[in-house]
């Protein structure tokens, strides 16, 4: 997924921020992080369905098979390989399969731990620090499939949450395609025209009190996989 990062196109995705400022006292600041956490859980947890799932195995062959070819499976050291074997495929399967992954994690834990991480960035990015609290974040986390939009207490007084419900979409779709770049531009066209929709409007000596870039922290550092 890091790849997806490395293509995004800062330049028009900054554009469309500016655009979108330009219209309304909104601060948008795109923040797009290949994962919010490594979920050990899940690793341990997959290491442990396949000790369990070779044990089954085991006991079932010690019960119904007649032949003498797997007698070594039954010995002791028999046993102790093939559930340390299971294991560390189990592990290794949890962490580098991100589907297996989310899914040994757990929807819930998915959608707690983005949230946070969307919290943390909304203060490192300094989302607050505007003069009419009107900063609004959008945070992809792409490992989780997971989209978060945080508007400061100047956006929430005009917009409700459900409001946002078409800029996710618009990441979302982008996503899908292998093009985040598009869907990020088309979710900050979105965001303005819903911030001009709600009367968010721009002051006459409005200044520009973000800076417009897509924040990616750790951008080319890692690789990332579906």
């Amino acid at each position: 997924m890091n790849s997806m990062i490395e293509r995004l196109d800062l330049d028009r995705i900054q554009d469309a921020v500016g655009r979108a400022e330009e219209r309304t006292a909104g601060e948008v600041v795109p923040v797009v992080v290949p994962r919010s956490d490594d979920y050990e859980e899940a690793v341990w947890r997959g290491a442990g369905a396949a000790i369990l799932l070779t044990l089954l195995v085991v006991l079932l062959t010690l019960r119904f098979y007649e032949g003498w070819g797997l007698g070594w499976l039954f010995a002791p050291w028999g046993v102790a390989l093939s559930v340390l074997v299971a294991g560390t495929v189990g592990a290794l399967l949890a962490r580098y399969v991100y589907s297996l992954q989310r899914l040994l994690a757990g929807s819930e834990r998915l959608d707690d731990t983005v949230h946070r991480r969307a919290l943390q960035a909304f203060v490192e990015e300094e989302v607050f620090d505007t003069r009419d609290r009107t900063g609004i974040l959008l945070f992809v986390s792409l490992r989780e499939h997971r989209i978060e939009v945080l508007g400061d207490t100047g956006i929430n007084r005009q917009v409700e949450p459900d409001d946002w419900a078409e800029v996710v979409a618009r990441i979302r779709r982008g996503i899908q395609n292998d093009n985040l770049t598009e869907g990020l531009v088309e979710a900050i066209e979105t965001c303005g025209r819903l911030l001009e929709e709600k009367g968010v409007d721009i002051r006459p000596d409005d200044e520009n009190e973000l800076t417009d870039t897509v924040r990616t922290p750790g951008r080319g550092t890692e690789e990332e996989g579906e």
